[in-house]
């Protein structure tokens, strides 16, 4: 007898093609059988310990977010509702080049320190692991052994890399410290990871030349992984930067998913169909290429990230200090002076616009009167300019600010979550006081607004987006896909209904409209309620 049958349901299997009514019977964690338009044709049913009556709902692979910033929230929470509530079942962490392992006693608190904005200082957390293989381990016995939330793999992160190797100077790597790279890296591949990511514009990956990077990621191709690239511009230099990441990864042979592959800034305004044309040319061409996207047009990073790429340079204490230079003609004139006029490498070589930047998250809560401000109505409040009142807030949060910056352009979403090689990811930063709302709403998103509301995708094609095709860049043979022998990974939707409850006012509401989530055959969304099963492991490179 199976474990249930989810009966009379209307499946979207993730392929791209027609839905299809059906039953579909899991057993052991798999989908044992789909049996098409079962009531109509008069047939035995299958039989099953549970029977769900789904008339109404849609079935689909569990969505897999292809970029998430969940590295230690999978730790610290085991409900963590922000995704199980979105149907996603299986999320990709270790992105932007910075993350918690490879690291040893030294870059473990500079990369804490770091990205404090991005996951909290950590200081709630046993880092007990040193290695990737030692980090998917403790994932794995998340909670007295139980597991994680969702599942998890993981990219192994460059610039975490280059922290080992070389430090946090602006120079190119020896021989010796690019042999060390190259080793740390296939070290990570053989533990398990899916592939490398970097942050070319966060130091200290972006420190690094093509050349290094070509190197390490002929490795990565070598374990059959991709490379994940946050490239050097997403503003003034945008398509150069998606130029220079293709040729890159075409000399090193390596397989290319770009990160959230926007075209954001005035700059950038209805020139998604170049970013689609260069990558129809280079994919004519054999290329292997995939991108992310999150369906909303303002982006979230961390106020730090702003500065020029020279003002980190060795590392977090000498950014503090270069921020308190006040000298005429210091270090704190000279930042300012490359953010307002030149165009810092950290604002994408634009001019930053303060009424763009605002303050969604503080690390120190006393400086919680900045949240849901932009920097020039702080600075406006206290009638001081807007440079005075950031390197403020940079020095009293101790870099740990994060920021929404409101610089994209909806006709440029539309255009590149309609392409062939889309798949969808959150980049949702889970911190803060007032989170972009993509990290508790990118999926039903996607369902309800793009799909339901404005037709911008097919309900069919908009789930091989969100399934199948990420499953493929991932090398996943049983996932992505309603089929028999597939895991039982599955979400269940409401198409009339289903939404993203969150908003920039509330972005912490969760979605309506997505009853019942299961991983591995168990419930852990149950009639809309999260169940408290940690069905979650990590998924592990096991091809190449």
């Amino acid at each position: 007898m199976l474990d249930l049958v989810i009966r009379d349901v209307d499946v979207v299997d993730g392929s791209g093609g027609p839905s299809f009514r059906a039953d579909v019977g899991v057993a052991g964690g798999r989908i044992t059988t789909v049996v098409q338009e079962a009531a109509a044709a008069g047939c035995l049913r299958p039989v099953a310990r549970r029977i769900l009556d789904a008339e109404g709902l849609v079935l689909a692979p569990g969505f897999i977010d292809m970029h998430a910033h969940s590295d230690l929230a999978l730790l610290r929470d085991p409900d963590h509702s922000a995704k199980v509530a979105q149907g996603v079942t299986l999320e990709v962490i270790g992105q932007d080049g910075l993350s918690y392992a490879p690291v040893d006693d030294r870059t473990l608190a500079e990369v804490r320190r770091a990205i404090t904005g991005w996951n909290g200082s950590g200081d709630d957390i046993d880092f007990s692991w040193r290695s990737v293989g030692e980090y998917l381990d403790r994932l794995d016995h998340g909670f007295g052994g139980e597991g994680i939330a969702v599942n998890a793999a993981y990219l192994i992160p460059q610039g975490a890399v280059r922290m080992l190797a070389v430090g946090w100077d602006d120079r190119e790597a020896t021989p010796e410290e690019l042999r060390r790279m190259r080793q740390l890296v296939a070290d990570g591949m053989r533990e398990g990871a899916v592939g490398m990511s970097s942050g070319l514009t966060y130091t200290p990956g972006m420190y690094a030349k093509d050349a290094e990077l070509t190197e390490l990621c002929r490795v990565v191709a070598e374990y059959g992984g991709y490379y994940c690239p946050h490239h050097r511009s997403y503003g003034a230099g945008a398509l150069d930067a998606y130029r220079e990441m293709v040729e890159l990864t075409r000399e090193a042979g390596c397989s290319l998913h770009l990160a959230h592959a926007t075209m954001n800034f005035g700059v950038n305004k209805g020139k998604a169909p170049d970013l689609l044309a260069l990558l129809d040319a280079a994919l004519a061409g054999g290329a292997d290429i995939s991108l992310d996207t999150y369906p909303y047009t303002p982006g979230c990073t961390t106020l730090v990230a702003m500065l020029p790429s020279w003002a980190s340079e060795g590392g977090p204490e000498a950014t503090m200090a270069r921020l308190r230079d006040e000298r005429e003609g210091g270090a704190a004139e000279r930042i300012r002076h490359h953010m307002e006029v030149l165009g810092s490498d950290g604002c994408h070589g634009v001019p930053i616009e303060w009424d763009t930047i605002e303050i969604s998250g503080v690390a120190d809560p006393a400086l919680a009167a900045y949240v849901g401000r932009t920097v020039q109505e702080s600075a406006d409040a206290r009638g001081e300019a807007p440079w005075t009142t950031a390197r403020r807030l940079l020095l009293d949060d101790g870099l740990g600010s994060t920021i929404l910056q409101h610089v994209g352009h909806e006709e440029n979403v539309r255009a590149i979550m309609r392409h062939r090689v889309h798949t969808g990811g959150s980049d949702g930063i889970l911190r803060g006081d007032k989170p972009h709302p993509r990290a508790y709403g990118t999926f039903p998103q996607y369902l309800g607004r793009y799909v339901r509301e404005l037709g911008v995708l097919s309900l069919e094609e908009c789930v091989a987006h969100l399934t199948s095709r990420p499953a493929a860049r991932l090398r996943l043979a049983d996932r992505g896909l309603v089929r028999e022998g597939y895991r039982a990974d599955l979400v269940l939707f409401d198409p009339e209904t289903v939404a993203a409850g969150s908003t920039f006012d509330a972005p912490r509401t969760l979605p309506v409209g997505i009853p019942h989530v299961l991983i591995d055959g168990r419930f852990v969304v149950e009639d809309g309620r999260r169940t408290g099963v940690l069905a979650g492991r990590t998924v592990r490179r096991t091809t190449g």
